[in-house]
C-alpha cells in the first residue's frame, strides 16, 4: 500500500497503526517507502523519546498538546530526536490556528485548514488562496 501511495505523489503516512500498537511499526514498516508520522500516538515533549525509533516524524496540534508553550516543547523535542515536524489542527475558527503558525515555521508538512471546514470562520479571520495560508491579521489576535 505505501508503495501505491509513494507512486502518486503522497509524502508520508500519518498514523498507520492505532495508539498503542506503535512497538508494531518497526517491523511491519521496516522498508517504507515514505516517511510515517505519529499523531495519536503523541502529545507531550515527555513522549518522545518511547516513540522516536517508531517514525520519522510528529504531527503537532495545539489542542492536543495544550497549547502553544507545550508545541514548542514538542516541536524542539521531535527535532532533537532527528524527527519531522508536522503541525496539524482539529476543527476551529482562525482565532485557534494563529498560535499555530507559530509553529508552523519549524514544520515540513502544515495543515492548518480548520476554519475551511467551519460554516462561518471568525471576522477578520486567516485569508486562504488555494492551499495557501495568509498570516493572521494583527486583527485577529485582539
Amino acid at each position: 500500500m505505501m508503495i501505491w501511495l509513494a507512486e502518486r505523489g503522497c509524502e508520508y503516512v500519518e498514523q498507520p497503526l492505532a495508539k498503542g500498537e506503535e512497538d508494531e511499526m518497526p517491523e511491519i514498516f521496516k522498508d517504507r517507502p515514505l516517511p510515517i508520522f505519529l499523531d495519536e500516538s503523541i502529545h507531550f515533549s515527555e513522549d518522545v523519546p518511547e516513540i522516536a525509533d517508531r517514525c520519522d516524524g510528529v504531527n503537532i496540534k495545539l489542542m492536543k498538546t495544550g497549547g502553544l508553550t507545550e508545541a514548542l516543547k514538542l516541536a524542539d523535542a521531535a527535532r532533537a530526536a532527528g524527527l519531522g515536524i508536522m503541525v496539524g489542527c482539529m476543527i476551529g475558527t482562525s482565532l485557534a490556528m494563529a498560535p499555530a503558525t507559530l509553529v508552523a515555521a519549524r514544520a515540513a508538512f502544515v495543515d492548518l485548514d480548520g476554519p475551511l471546514l467551519l460554516a462561518r470562520d471568525r471576522d477578520p479571520g486567516i485569508a486562504f488562496e488555494g492551499s495557501v495560508m495568509s498570516p493572521p491579521p494583527a486583527a485577529l489576535w485582539g
